[in-house]
């Protein structure tokens, strides 16, 4: 049983069982963001202990329809109802009140605080002086025991992997007594063994009545933990199937509107060596790892691929490459010279584009514009930049030429970044990096998050530029995706690498292995 929470609910168990009917309905949602229609008269219900995946290409409107549901939008147009009463609209305090709980794809934790602080902020009364610690441990750690989510309420949030912030996220909503639960793209930051341990967290939160809408544009995630699903198109809902009367198939075509096919990886000759690192050392920054005196050779034509559970130096060899960082030891060369002293500015003068992990924090600029934000890495390239003078008219140009080559879906090239979808705003990032025709190119994470369709033509891009010569250094927790387009694929594991295996060569039980350090004794020096 639930025990009552700061807010007082009473448990899901009991006389008066919201489980026995519908607890959350939303009724004819409509939404316009000036003249694009994210939401277009949208309904659905859902009923205690019930799993709904909510599923659609990126910009599809399934984020708006749950951010009206959880007040931080106001619709203009329909209903929420929560177990039979109205939710007033726009007020995020009145759903968490409701008993709607959000764990949003992008965490909202503060990383200077504490597990057990960052669980409380905000549940007691302004009025109340001091923080009844030990009775706030006391019930974290039975949610945490109850719901399998164990982490230490005394550990700084700085310190905890990826998974373990996810806990926290979950346990916030738990400790504030949800019994609807909002799950947006929860498995996007995590391994798979972290996402099955995910998952048997949400089977015991469902048995016990909790409602959990999954939002995911993983299939077989949606497959394995839903009961029901929903599937939105252009903001509209284009279908509905119960899970065990539906495929992987039909639900992709109801998505986008027709098959995906996967491109095809076609051989293309190896060509020399455009980067090289030769015994390179970056210091640990935190709980991440730094690198450890690595070598690695990007050859044109070839796609590297580098596993790796994240904070194991991944990180690091992704800003060494891109400039962000210099080694602290040995040397970077580019073709056959060394580069005396590495920078940002020097990786672009030779030819690096980078695709970032992180297309909020690093990608993009929030606030600036789609424009601003295209020539954000180019600035002060000839195209654009006149005696010191930005050539806007150019530069609007260069961002309309990304728009239509890679459709992205947006207001106007003048619209703030903000306002994109998360696939969208991948695309713009990807024709930024890919427009100068680049040599070596850096993908982090580069479909994190991305729809089946999205992912299909980030892969065709990359595919297009390796067989236009291109290094490309793939770097992805996505297994799948690892051996799909790698040539040859390394793990990294505590800022070192393993011995490189071709194409085929290791399946995903032993690229695990090597994920979680075993037999790391095969790393080498000349990957």
């Amino acid at each position: 049983m639930t025990p009552p929470g700061p807010s007082g609910h009473p448990p899901l168990k009991g006389e008066g069982d919201p489980r026995q009917g519908i607890v959350l309905s939303l009724c004819g949602i409509t939404k316009h963001f000036g003249p694009l229609v994210a939401n277009d008269a949208i309904s659905l219900d859902i009923s205690a202990g019930e799993v709904v995946a909510l599923l659609g290409e990126n910009g599809a409107g399934k984020t708006t329809l749950m951010n009206i549901l959880f007040g931080h939008y106001v619709a203009d147009e329909g209903t929420v109802e929560v177990f039979g009463h109205p939710l007033p609209a726009g007020d995020p305090r009145a759903a968490l009140d409701a008993g709607v709980g959000m764990v949003h794809q992008h965490f909202t934790l503060a990383d200077n605080l504490t597990v057990l602080e960052n669980i409380v902020l905000g549940t007691q009364s302004p009025w109340r002086l001091r923080l009844d610690r030990a009775g706030a441990e006391r019930r974290i750690k039975k949610l945490a025991a109850d719901f399998g989510l164990e982490v230490d309420p005394g550990a700084t949030v700085a310190s905890l992997t990826v998974g373990e912030r996810q806990r926290v996220e979950i346990l916030k909503a738990l400790y504030r007594d949800a019994r609807i639960l909002i799950l947006d793209e929860p498995t996007a930051v995590l391994t798979p063994i972290e996402t099955e341990a995910l998952f048997a967290t949400l089977r015991r939160m469902v048995a016990d009545g909790l409602s959990v809408i999954f939002i995911s544009h993983k299939l077989n995630e949606v497959m394995a933990i839903s009961d029901r699903v929903m599937v939105l198109r252009a903001g509209r809902l284009s279908g509905e199937r119960r899970t065990s009367e539906t495929t992987r198939q039909e639900l992709a075509t109801l998505m986008v509107g027709q098959e995906i096919v996967p491109p095809p990886v076609e051989p293309v000759p190896r060509g020399p060596a455009l980067l090289t690192l030769d015994r390179v050392a970056t210091p640990s920054q935190g709980a991440r790892s730094g690198l450890r005196d690595i070598s690695l050779s990007l050859n044109g034509g070839e796609i590297t691929g580098l596993a790796g559970v994240s904070g194991n130096g991944q990180a690091a060899l992704a800003s060494l490459i891109s400039g962000t960082d210099a080694p602290a030891s040995g040397t970077i060369a580019i073709a056959d010279t060394a580069a005396a002293a590495w920078s940002q500015a020097e990786a672009l003068a030779h030819g690096v584009a980078r695709i970032p992990e992180d297309r909020h924090g690093t990608g993009t600029i929030a606030d600036m514009s789609i424009t601003e934000n295209a020539i954000s890495e180019r600035y002060r390239d000839p195209r654009f930049s006149h005696h010191g003078l930005l050539d806007w008219s150019a530069a609007r140009g260069f961002a309309e030429e990304i728009i239509a080559e890679y459709d992205v879906k947006c207001p106007s090239p003048d619209a703030p970044i903000r306002l994109l979808s998360g696939g969208n705003m991948q695309k713009l990032i990807l024709g930024r990096a890919l427009a100068p025709s680049p040599k070596i190119i850096l993908a982090s994470q580069p479909t994190r998050g991305l729809d089946v369709g999205a992912i299909a033509y980030v892969h065709s891009r990359l595919l297009q530029a390796r067989a236009n010569g291109a290094a490309i250094l793939l770097i992805s927790e996505d297994l799948d995706e690892i051996l799909t387009l790698s040539d040859r694929v390394l793990v990294m594991f505590k800022g070192r690498l393993s011995a490189p295996s071709a194409r085929g060569e290791r399946s995903i039980g032993e690229l695990g292995e090597l994920m979680a350090g075993h037999g790391m004794e095969e790393a080498s020096h000349a990957a």
